[in-house]
């Protein structure tokens, strides 16, 4: 079940209030899990369970995302305002420097969080920001049509699409290597969070200017690719590692851009040995 949560953050304009909705679970090492933009926290389902066996585990959406509401206004979606926002939010739940794992725009977020020297360790699945201004281009212009095609459905075209492996592709095949693994009721959930997201825009017009240049010295670090990531290519990992030399690069067979549902098991491993 979903909790709730609010605090307070600095702003130029002053204190603000910023209510995260999240789901907690399991005992051992806090284990802090970040989406990628327009996705919610259920894109963690898959791992979820084999991650609580051995640590305790805290999906989050992020603000503006799946049941978070919108930033207040006055405070950005660019990464200055959003990493301190998730440090006061671990403070808010007494969480002292938990372990991190992100996805693409979650991906960034850990890594962020490790330079700022707020987390134990640091698991990015294709994160963001190793792009060239080409390949960002394309992504964020894939990103923008994703969205577009999720407003113009009408539910019930999203619900009958998604009854059938072919719907379920049509719809999220750019994410996942292996969508028919998906839900029915996953893959319109996820659609609808797309569709509704308030910070989508915001995030990724703060995005435009993100290039991940730092190393992230003194924190364990895993940088994961999938070898289908459709999105993010697998390329942009190499570029990681050259800027991570200390980190350790790792390739995920037959997964995509969102590599928890195409194999749960070896994702939880790969999060599970960095964080051990």
């Amino acid at each position: 079940m979903a909790e709730e949560v609010s605090f307070t953050i600095g702003s130029p304009r002053g204190s603000r209030t910023v209510t995260v909705s999240y789901r907690r679970a399991g005992s051992g090492d806090p284990l802090l899990l970040l989406h990628g933009i327009g996705h919610h926290r259920q894109a963690w389902d898959p791992v979820f369970d084999l991650l609580t066996a051995e640590r305790d585990v805290i999906a989050v959406d992020l603000p503006g995302f799946g049941e978070s509401p919108a930033l207040p206004e006055g405070v950005s979606y660019d990464l200055r305002s959003v990493v301190p926002t998730l440090g006061a939010l671990c403070e808010e739940l007494g969480i002292e420097r938990p372990h991190v794992a992100g996805n693409s725009l979650g991906g960034l977020l850990a890594l962020e969080l490790g330079r700022e020297k707020l987390v134990r360790s640091v698991t990015a699945l294709s994160p963001a920001g190793f792009w060239t201004q080409a390949e960002r281009r394309y992504a964020f212009a894939t990103l923008t049509a994703m969205r577009r095609g999720a407003k113009l459905l009408p539910l019930p075209a999203i619900e009958r699409l998604s009854r059938s492996a072919a719907g379920r592709a049509a719809l999220t095949s750019t994410i996942y290597a292996r969508p028919g693994r998906r839900s029915p009721e996953a893959v319109v959930a996820e659609t609808l969070a797309l569709r509704e997201a308030t910070g989508f825009d915001e995030t990724l017009a703060a995005g435009v200017r993100v290039r991940f240049t730092d190393d992230v010295p003194g924190v364990p670090v895993t940088v994961a690719w999938g070898s289908k990531d459709r999105l993010l290519l697998r390329r942009q990992g190499v570029r990681a590692k050259h800027t991570l030399p200390g980190a350790r690069l790792v390739r995920l067979p037959g997964c995509g851009h969102v590599p928890m549902n195409d194999d749960p098991a070896l994702v939880a491993r790969v999060i599970l040995d960095t964080s051990g």
